[in-house]
């Protein structure tokens, strides 16, 4: 190899172990932005994985709500329990048990009892309403959800003298309508 090429070499090299690498500082200020990064986002992320879990209770209370409509429809009453509905839900899941209840009062409540207490609750309920003048029957559906997580299913089923003036309802200040 020729000397001057040897020495090019040895300069190039030379002026690269100067411009190369970081800063102590450099890096402390890199690791410090990633830990607040994930700071924010840990959090949302959690946050998603309940949301999935409830969308599980919304989905199974929104099938038991229609289920009890179909049912209503092709008999004199509501379904009182799972096997009667027949809908193919399980009463019980890791983060949910299922309830169904035949009121009697012309509709049925269907709820999600929440396992783990950081989720949020669920109650659907279905009434039998007849149209104006007494001859029109149809069955009208509601979903609940809890304002907060760790609160207990619930919704209101209110009779009434004629069919029509039973009402389905959502318990106000803990509950909102979907």
């Amino acid at each position: 190899m020729k000397t001057s090429l040897k020495a090019n070499l040895l300069k190039h090299l030379i002026a690269k172990k100067e411009e190369g690498g970081f800063t102590l500082i450099e890096l402390l200020v890199v690791i410090i932005i990633i830990g607040i990064l994930a700071a924010i986002a840990l959090p949302s992320f959690l946050n998603q994985a309940n949301k999935a879990r409830q969308s599980e209770a919304k989905t199974y209370v929104g099938s038991m709500n229609r289920g009890q409509q179909a049912y209503r429809l092709e008999n004199s009453a509501f379904a009182p329990d799972f096997v009667t509905l027949a809908i193919g839900i399980p009463s019980n899941t890791t983060y949910y048990n299922y309830t169904i209840a035949d009121t009697g009062v012309g509709g049925a409540k269907a709820l999600a009892t929440m396992v783990d207490v950081a989720l949020k609750s669920y109650a659907g309920g279905v009434q039998l309403t007849t149209g104006t003048g007494g001859q029109d029957a149809t069955t009208l559906a509601i979903m609940c959800e809890s304002l907060n997580a760790n609160v207990a299913p619930a919704v209101n089923i209110t009779p009434g003298a004629p069919a029509a003036a039973t009402t389905v309802t959502c318990p106000n200040g803990t509950f909102k309508k979907l």
